[in-house]
């Protein structure tokens, strides 16, 4: 018997819709996957597989665009735009390691596009109350005080689209430049010459290590000139949530 049964996003509960109907995006990104009939992993509500630890340890380590496990038939909207992001890279890339980087990229800094659209128009929205505490722990730990996290995170609100682009290009490089790393030395220099980025407190906030251990056991080709040339291309855009738009939706 299957562990998962496979259900479309119709069948699912999406939480907090509400908050994001001033954001056209999450709707092209949730129409995008009901187009595209994507599936989602849910197990049955008797299964020992229905656990918030069991569900994060499946999705972290056995990773896949066509198989986000949820606990149960529902999903946080910001989660639907993060697997819309995702179904879009992998429709406009070809596959390398370079292309997972840039998935990853695009739909982990969209979070931070998130923070500056609903702090302004929807602050008691449920992802602001689930992920900016998680941020500024990391920004503290980063050795970012409240003050200074605060005025971070006013700047995004000014621009969420810079912000967007800013944190997107830092995954990507600290991404590359860890796959590349051979032991923990390297790496550390890797990471030591990114500090001077802008989000760069934001780092550890995301699941960097599993980006480059899943991308070193994939086998997949390391570089793709296709990827780099859409790096390149959103760096140099004035808007690059607008060239996302154009380009992969």
């Amino acid at each position: 018997m299957p562990a998962f049964d496979r259900l479309p996003l119709s069948a699912l509960h999406i939480h907090d819709a509400a908050s994001y109907r001033h954001i056209s995006l999450y709707e092209r990104l949730r129409q995008r996957l009901i187009d595209a009939d994507q599936r989602f992993l849910v197990p049955p509500a008797s299964s020992p597989h229905a656990r918030w630890d069991r569900v994060l340890f499946l999705n972290l380590s056995f990773w896949s665009a066509d198989s986000e496990v949820l606990e149960a038939p529902e999903i946080e909207a910001d989660v639907l735009c993060h697997v819309g992001w995702h179904h879009a890279a992998r429709a406009a890339l070809p596959d390398s390691a370079d292309a997972l980087f840039l998935g990853e990229a695009v739909a982990s800094a969209f979070d931070v596009y998130l923070v500056g659209r609903l702090l302004k128009n929807k602050p008691d929205a449920d992802f602001l109350q689930s992920q900016l505490p998680r941020m500024a722990e990391a920004a503290e730990a980063a050795g970012m005080d409240n003050d200074r996290f605060s005025a971070l995170m006013e700047a995004v609100c000014d621009a969420p689209e810079q912000a967007f682009e800013d944190l997107r290009a830092l995954l990507f490089d600290a991404a590359i430049g860890l796959r590349a790393a051979q032991d923990a030395q390297a790496a550390a220099e890797v990471l030591s010459g990114l500090e001077s980025r802008r989000f760069s407190c934001l780092l550890h906030h995301y699941e960097l290590s599993n980006w480059v251990l899943f991308a070193r056991a994939s086998g997949l080709p390391p570089q793709d000139p296709a990827v780099r040339a859409a790096d390149q291309a959103l760096r140099a855009a004035p808007d690059a949530i607008a060239w996302l738009e154009t380009h992969w939706l």
